[in-house]
């Protein structure tokens, strides 16, 4: 399987199928596909599964799509402006998506599921909310951003402080947690509100330059 991300404002992917290979995208985020390309509406991790993604605000279902014959492509995109990254699994590690930056996925071995934020803190006040995208096993991820990424490899016990609504994806063995912003200037004046997103390595981070829209995205019957 091949791809090619293209753009510059609104950045897409062009992903080349050929028979019997799949990948798993976003909701709403197939903009357009050759004539045998099939897709339908699945549920990763069934009822469990749909009920947690329900939950992390990215609806019951993914869009799974198949190829029938050589060299089919599709057209994948946010619906946003921004950027479109690669996440390799195997050498990052399986990746925590905040909602609306998984676009797509494909691989030998694929595992599409919802995790639970490990702090109460960061669940409530870290933006993300309390159920997160958590992608792993062997294969590619794209992610998508607002506005443009900045990536961080965070080192072991290496601290970030993040805006809240920055943080677009990160490592699974990343602690994501809250911190306070500190002082009543600051709470009041900066526009951060009383708390911003603190990781600590070790672990790939990726940020957006431009808080999400978090619009929740629509599902389309096919």
């Amino acid at each position: 399987m091949r791809y090619k991300i293209s753009g510059e404002i609104a950045q897409q992917a062009i992903v080349e199928l050929n028979p019997q290979e799949w990948l798993w995208a976003a909701n709403s985020s197939l903009v357009g596909y050759t004539r045998d390309i099939n897709w339908s509406l699945r549920v990763p991790g069934g009822f469990e599964g749909a009920l947690k993604r329900s939950f992390a605000g990215e609806g019951t279902s993914l869009t799974y799509i198949e190829s029938r014959a050589e060299r089919q492509r599709v057209l994948l995109a946010a619906n946003q402006p921004g950027k479109v990254i690669e996440w390799d699994l195997q050498t990052d590690g399986p990746i925590i998506a905040t909602r609306g930056a998984f676009l797509a996925a494909w691989g030998p071995d694929i595992d599409i599921n919802v995790t639970v934020a490990k702090r109460a803190g960061a669940a409530i006040f870290g933006g993300a909310g309390l159920f997160l995208q958590k992608i792993s096993g062997i294969g590619k991820v794209l992610v998508h951003g607002s506005g443009d990424f900045f990536q961080h490899n965070l080192g072991a016990g290496e601290e970030l402080t993040v805006s809240t609504g920055n943080l677009a994806a990160f490592a699974a063995s990343v602690d994501y947690n809250i911190r306070g912003v500190g002082g009543c200037r600051k709470m009041l004046f900066s526009g951060e509100g009383l708390f911003m997103t603190h990781l600590q390595g070790p672990g790939r981070v990726l940020l957006q330059t431009l808080k999400r829209t978090l619009a929740t995205r629509t599902t389309t019957a096919g």
